[in-house]
């Protein structure tokens, strides 16, 4: 008996069949590239991969690096939009890579990625975050609290905990600084992520510095510098109201009730 074999038209059938059951798609990631022991230029870099369009920009960052260029360089960590590390501008806003969706941003067009704005990039992907850090550190970013330390924890309601609840959840991953035109123009400016992390203790019913931070935010550096364009509020990947936040802190300043 004879072993059956395909036909040249069922093995093209066979093939075309595969293709369309197979998830993965062809993108193309257009990332702007940057070292500085090259050139002092940065320039544009295209990449094409085959990716699952349900996966994470991330994902394909991570199969550019170890399959196609070891060089490509770009910060991340948990990969779970926690630790705020792989913030980046994708097709032109700041976004997570870890969060956002390959099939999200329209992958049949170039995925452009590149440096957050507004902070010095030191190679690729990555940019120098220590005046970002600076900032926050400056607005005291910790409970202060006067007399012996308690026995036990420190008590409150409910309805205080609630007042602060939104700005608690900052990862600092500088998406909304970055996206500050004022932030481009003047790295002098605190920026919204500090401006949020001090209300965060501005308005804690347990901390006793809430003063000394309004003063610190009253500098001409401070909250005045804000023009509420709402970039921050739109780029905070944990859907802080940031824009708001800013608000209650100038309000704060000028009735000094908090």
């Amino acid at each position: 008996m004879g072993t059956p074999t395909l036909s040249k038209t069922d093995k093209m059938d066979k093939m075309e069949e595969a293709a369309a059951a197979s998830p993965f798609i062809t993108v193309t990631f257009r990332i702007r590239r940057y070292n500085p022991e090259i050139s002092d230029e940065a320039q544009w870099q295209d990449f094409q991969i085959e990716i699952d369009p349900k996966e994470r920009v991330l994902d394909g960052l991570h199969k550019i690096k170890w399959d196609l260029d070891g060089t490509l360089t770009f910060r991340r960590s948990c990969a779970h939009g926690i630790c705020g590390s792989d913030a980046m501008r994708i097709n032109g806003k700041n976004r997570l890579a870890c969060k956002t969706l390959i099939k999200d941003i329209n992958p049949e067009k170039p995925i452009t990625v590149e440096a957050i704005k507004g902070l010095t990039v030191m190679k690729d992907l990555v940019v120098d975050m220590e005046p970002f850090f600076q900032a926050y550190r400056d607005v005291m970013p910790f409970l202060v609290t006067k007399g012996n330390e308690p026995t036990r924890e420190r008590l409150q309601s409910a309805e205080d905990r609630e007042r602060f609840d939104d700005t608690t959840k900052c990862i600092l991953c500088a998406a909304c600084t970055s996206s500050c035109p004022v932030f481009w123009n003047d790295g002098q400016y605190f920026g919204p992520a500090a401006i949020v992390n001090a209300h965060r203790f501005i308005f804690d019913s347990r901390d006793e510095a809430g003063e000394q931070r309004l003063e610190i935010l009253n500098d001409k550096d401070g909250v005045w510098r804000c023009r509420t364009t709402f970039n921050c509020t739109d780029a905070c990947p944990r859907g802080i109201e940031v824009t708001k936040a800013i608000q209650e802190v100038k309000r704060a300043l000028i009735t000094r009730r908090f």
